[in-house]
């Protein structure tokens, strides 16, 4: 069963992703599986955070950044230490034209594994987006959420399981649950 934090982010999310060509793409993850199932080229897993991207960008043989065409990070970026550093290595390792889709929670409880830092909205993301390097014009950002969703946060078996018969999923854009976006390096 899906989250409920994440079922307006998910659909949305692929059909983003859906418009790329991604049979032609080499992808990297962040952390999770989220795009273990995107028909890609290829597809390379860095577990955080045993692989930390605040550290630097992650390198080839040849100690040089490894190049990819979509980079993903879901649910990563509030565990990181330093979130606008690991931005900009993440625009180091994109090959021109590529693209970095981000996930992140905004009302939910702090959750640490190892650590809870950070929370963007979708304007808080494109903020960021914009700052690592990426142009305002090649960023498109959403969030969703609703009071009921974030009460059922509050239950003591998070994240809550989506209940189709009894969640509600519309969409209150003040009071977002999650964020998310995908930017494209010029």
């Amino acid at each position: 069963m899906a989250s409920l934090n994440r079922i307006a982010m998910n659909k949305s999310s692929r059909q983003w992703l859906g418009a790329l060509d991604l049979e032609n793409m080499d992808a990297a993850e962040i952390s999770g599986k989220w795009g273990a199932n995107l028909q890609v080229k290829s597809y390379k897993q860095y577990r955080f955070p045993k692989h930390d991207i605040c550290e630097g960008p992650f390198l080839n043989a040849r100690g040089k950044p490894r190049q990819f065409d979509l980079i993903l990070a879901n649910q990563v970026w509030e565990h990181l230490d330093r979130p606008y550093t690991a931005l900009c290595n993440v625009h180091d390792m994109l090959r021109d034209g590529g693209y970095f889709w981000i996930a992140v929670p905004f009302v939910v409880p702090m959750h640490g594994a190892p650590v809870d830092c950070s929370r963007w909205s979708a304007r808080g993301l494109k903020n960021l987006l914009i700052e690592g390097g990426f142009a305002e014009t090649e960023i498109q950002a959403d969030q969703w959420g609703n009071r009921a969703a974030a009460l059922r946060n509050m239950e003591p078996d998070w994240p809550p399981e989506y209940q189709p018969e009894t969640d509600d999923l519309t969409n209150d854009p003040d009071f977002p649950i999650c964020s998310w976006a995908l930017a494209r390096k010029s």
